[in-house]
């Protein structure tokens, strides 16, 4: 390992315990090193644009995304990446630690004569999350998340997604449950920004000739027009939950899904609080996939909506609780209630007065 490697080996390692630390830029040989080559066997995920290793330092572990088609990228989609991606940091979006664009001259074969071409290779570095992807944990009848779990999932991606659109005025372009991660306490992180478009202050719309995503999650008026605004996340949200909420992409009405829940929750001591947060749920992902752009919520609406249904139920519990220790304080009153002798009764009112504290 040369100099340069060593040090950088060591800044990535620091890095990873100072969660203010900038991104950087890394050497190839050290994403080389630490992947083994690229080895196969390192190899965590991969898909149509890129192939996910695991990095290994000497005490942490790293995820490093390399791109596949390198010849083919346009060298203004990988710097709007990494610009989305340097700018992007939440608790739910996954963590970025650097970059590498290397371009090397090498002599390959070219009709028969060796010419010298220009190798490129561009590298992404993150946060390495254990428990990988949405997707395995709400496909398979044996994948089944508790309540609690699906929505805290649901509520904390859409705060991650707020704080896009809000706060970073990023539409993601390409959200679906295997670009959600989960981190070993299964906070969902948001990830892949390879398609993702930022948007000027006052900027509320991009028409575009290249419709690239996923079919299923994709809005109607990107996939028709190459219209995209921020409603175009809002309708892959409400496919992510719709698909959390019942393990399908779609469904008829709020009462299909509560009748699912109704069964799952048979033997929660919140049932009644769970399946409304279930209820809410589902109405919230009908208007988020709704057809036309302009009926779908924006982020905080949706927020707001979850925040009201969680105020509800502790309302409810504790209204609960206090009647119910209420009910016990009167119940024991009554019981200890002494009612005084009347001159010449017998003494065996003391005696159901005892019995009735037992």
């Amino acid at each position: 390992m040369d100099h340069e490697t060593n040090a950088k080996h060591s800044v990535l390692e620091r890095m990873l315990l100072d969660a203010s630390a900038e991104p950087i830029g890394l050497p190839l040989s050290l994403l080389e090193d630490i992947t083994n080559g690229f080895s196969h066997d390192r190899q965590i995920g991969s898909g149509g644009f890129a192939v996910v290793y695991k990095g290994i330092l000497r005490n942490v572990t790293i995820a490093v995304k390399k791109l596949s088609k390198t010849l083919d990228i346009h060298e203004k989609q990988f710097n709007e990446e990494v610009s989305c991606l340097m700018k992007a940091k939440h608790k739910n979006i996954v963590r970025f630690l650097g970059y590498c664009s290397d371009t090397q001259g090498k002599m390959v074969d070219f009709e028969g004569k060796l010419v010298m071409a220009d190798v490129r290779q561009r590298l992404l570095c993150f946060e390495y999350l254990p428990r990988g992807s949405l997707d395995k944990y709400i496909t398979g009848s044996s994948c089944v998340l508790k309540w609690r779990e699906c929505y805290q999932i649901i509520k904390e991606i859409c705060e991650g997604l707020h704080y896009l659109h809000v706060e970073r005025r990023i539409v993601h372009l390409d959200l679906k449950p295997t670009n959600i991660l989960l981190d070993c306490n299964m906070v969902p992180k948001i990830a892949d920004f390879g398609l993702s478009r930022r948007f000027c202050e006052k900027q509320s719309q991009i028409l575009t000739a290249e419709v690239k995503g996923t079919l299923g999650y994709m809005a109607p008026e990107f996939v028709n027009s190459g219209q995209i605004t921020f409603k175009s996340d809002i309708y892959s949200l409400g496919i992510i939950i719709t698909e959390i909420l019942t393990r399908q992409k779609g469904y008829r009405d709020v009462e299909d899904v509560l009748d699912i829940w109704k069964n799952r929750l048979q033997q929660e001591s919140q049932r009644d609080i769970h399946l409304e947060q279930v209820r809410v749920c589902a109405e919230i992902a009908i208007e988020c996939a709704d057809y036309n752009p302009a009926k779908r919520p924006v982020t905080k609406h949706i927020i707001n909506r979850l925040d009201e249904t969680e105020s509800t139920s502790r309302s409810t519990e504790t209204s609960g609780s206090t009647s119910s220790v209420a009910q016990a304080e009167k119940e024991s009153s009554e019981q200890h209630q002494w009612i005084p002798k009347v001159p010449g009764e017998t003494s065996d009112e003391t005696v159901e007065w005892r019995w009735a504290q037992f």
